[in-house]
């Protein structure tokens, strides 16, 4: 059977390479001749994604022998197949002007789907996510950004406000107690190291994320009788952040950043810097925004620092309003990222936690 393309060429010299039943026929030959390079390269794809669900048998483009050893596809598109190499060398010339044809509307489609991608990523990652912390399971106020907010209990496993910690601890008749105890479940206060640990361990063996995390930054730092090993430090941290723990991500975005344990690798660094921000990390959408500032993509920065205001980083309200200074950002930028940051403000000042800070700078909360 010869089939024909707009230039009337035969099997042998076309870039059809399988062998068609006579049902496949009927369905491509519906569609008309091929009226441009396109057309063709279309129908050749039509034709072999047939060929494939049929399993009918391969045909030369050159000299037109069948057979399933008829495998040698152009090294280039892949598009047509071949006995053999002395055929393909022979084919070369005629088939040139198809094969970069197809080659170019590959790189066409190939980087449209990139620009999809793309476009699909930033969305999601300019996304405003909820608050990273849960409220603090006391006084149902939302938990602070900052570490020195708030502190985990490892004996029931709970994040208590710095201002629910700092507060007196009372019994059942309203009797001020020792405060020496947890202030949700009321455990005492671990005496020694060893028993930190302890309970530390029964966390972790429950896959709580935050105690594997935790665990993860004592071998980092050394400390609480762990040796000093940043490749321990780096595997807690990916168990963490698989559980859900998007610090865990930032940490290992700083390790890569710096070379901490790994090989300095900037792009692996903004990869979990993004898995972090998308999870509400400020810290990270904060770092994200430096990169931006960085190589110069303001709008991009910008974005990222408004983000991260709203999570209660106060050094992107700082930023903006240097980007401010320096034209790098309008007036109603910086108006409302003000707004954002005392929106946050809002959600987590408490007189208790304004005790606790006023107390220690250990309380501090923004």
């Amino acid at each position: 059977m010869n089939i024909s393309n707009n230039n009337n060429t035969t099997t042998a010299d076309s870039n059809i390479s399988t062998v068609m039943s006579m049902s496949d026929c009927k369905k491509v030959s519906n569609t008309g001749a091929p009226k441009s390079n396109h057309d063709t390269l279309e129908m050749i794809g039509q034709l072999q994604n047939m060929s494939t669900a049929d399993n009918t048998i391969s045909i030369c483009a050159n000299c037109g022998k069948e057979g399933n050893d008829v495998n040698n596809s152009c090294n280039n598109c892949k598009q047509v197949k071949y006995c053999n190499a002395v055929c393909k060398k022979v084919h070369k010339k005629k088939h040139k002007k198809d094969c970069e044809e197809h080659i170019r509307l590959a790189a066409e489609k190939h980087n449209e789907e990139l620009r999809i991608a793309a476009e699909l990523h930033d969305i999601e990652l300019f996304k405003q996510p909820p608050p990273y912390h849960e409220d603090c399971p006391i006084c149902f106020l939302r938990l602070p950004s900052l570490p020195s907010g708030s502190i985990y209990m490892s004996c029931c496993g709970k994040t208590i406000c710095s201002g629910c910690s700092y507060a007196p601890v009372y019994d059942d008749q309203g009797n001020k107690v020792d405060n020496q105890k947890c202030p949700f479940c009321r455990t005492p206060d671990p005496d020694t190291e060893k028993e930190v640990n302890e309970r530390q361990m029964k966390r972790v063996e429950m896959n709580d994320p935050i105690a594997i995390f935790n665990t993860g930054c004592d071998y980092r730092e050394g400390t609480c009788g762990y040796p000093q090993d940043d490749t321990k430090a780096l595997e807690l941290w990916h168990r963490a952040a698989e559980l859900g723990y998007a610090e865990a991500y930032c940490n290992i975005g700083n390790a890569y950043s710096n070379g901490i344990g790994v090989e300095v690798d900037k792009k692996k660094a903004c990869h979990y810097y993004e898995l972090a921000a998308m999870q509400g990390d400020a810290a990270a959408r904060f770092n994200l925004g430096n990169d931006e500032l960085r190589v110069g993509n303001m709008d991009r920065a910008l974005k990222h620092y408004m983000i991260a205001v709203r999570g209660g980083k106060n050094e992107s309200l700082k930023e903006i309003k240097r980007m401010y200074s320096e034209g790098d950002a309008t007036k109603e930028d910086y108006t409302t990222a003000l707004q954002l940051y005392q929106e946050y403000l809002s959600e987590i000042k408490s007189i208790q936690r304004d005790k606790a800070a006023a107390f220690d700078d250990y309380y501090r909360y923004y």
